[in-house]
């Protein structure tokens, strides 16, 4: 398992009953975890007093109830810095588990010694944007959501990478990525973090068990003469690590050879001294691991 152990202003603290206490800098929040199916003693006096608890309803969706909460704040991993704030079905707007991607492209990115071009599918609030940039590639930031992408850029400014050499693109990204593949522009890395179902801006649909093995087949035509690495982050249920290896050993190895490898991803609990699965990232690499 890849973990994300080098935070100091996030931690899971504890999790049971289908929760799991998280520290946000100095906030307490509890937020449901379908991965949590055991029932431990909840000891810790957090879940008596979290600062927000968002509640799953059982006909699906839910709520947040706020106890002395700022509508936003931030937290720092290294020299990043992002904005948090509670908002639909349980996202505060960042995903802690990935920094341990953050720390592995990084190393690769800044190992390279030269330019390096990379592309961030489905890029949410810019995590894997400014962690690329701060090592010192080029980004290409792609979402369909205007607000996410708007949310990105203010934590690129927050982490000093306003004038870093970022492209931000509002778009549906397999629209885009035909597009750029038409265009004859290729990138030296890309990093996708798929969702399990969505729609596209013009109502393109996209279920992720039918969708995804044909995107990456399309996006490995964007790779250039020399890339460094392919990225995959999945959290959907069902889906096994090795499923995201043996795409990427299909599509990329064929082609560039390299290594492929792939594992759960997961934080620290705290409180127990175990981890918490939280997701799978598949990985592509010219370097060995």
């Amino acid at each position: 398992m890849w973990i994300a152990d080098g935070w100091k202003d996030y931690e899971v603290i504890d999790c049971s009953k289908g929760e799991k206490l998280e520290r946000w800098g100095d906030y307490l929040l509890i937020r449901p975890d379908p991965q949590v199916i055991w029932d431990s003693p909840r000891t810790h006096k957090g879940w008596k007093h979290p600062n927000g608890h968002y509640h799953r309803s059982a006909k699906g969706g839910g709520e947040w109830e706020f106890f002395d909460l700022p509508q936003q704040w931030d937290i720092r991993y290294h020299d990043l810095t992002f904005h948090l704030k509670p908002f639909s079905f349980k996202h505060t707007g960042l995903f802690p588990e990935q920094a341990a991607n953050w720390d592995w492209f990084g190393d690769t990115i800044r190992r390279a010694d030269r330019p390096v071009k990379v592309l961030n599918l489905f890029a949410y609030t810019g995590g894997a944007t400014i962690a690329a940039a701060r090592a010192g590639a080029s980004v290409t930031h792609v979402d369909a959501s205007k607000g996410m992408v708007g949310w990105a850029k203010e934590n690129a400014k927050s982490s000093g990478l306003e004038n870093a050499p970022i492209r931000w693109i509002v778009d549906d990204c397999v629209k885009f990525t035909e597009r750029e593949i038409r265009r004859g522009n290729h990138y030296d890395a890309i990093i996708m973090d798929p969702p399990s179902y969505g729609r596209g801006p013009k109502g393109e649909i996209w279920k992720i068990e039918d969708s995804i093995h044909p995107f990456v087949k399309l996006c490995a035509k964007l790779l250039s003469q020399q890339p460094l690495f392919f990225l995959i982050n999945s959290y959907t249920t069902g889906l096994a690590p090795s499923v995201l290896s043996y795409m990427l050993s299909l599509e990329i190895c064929p082609v560039h050879k390299g290594q492929v490898q792939s594992q759960e991803i997961g934080l620290p609990v705290s409180g127990s001294g175990l981890i918490l699965p939280c997701g799978a990232s598949g990985r592509w690499s010219r370097d060995t691991f």
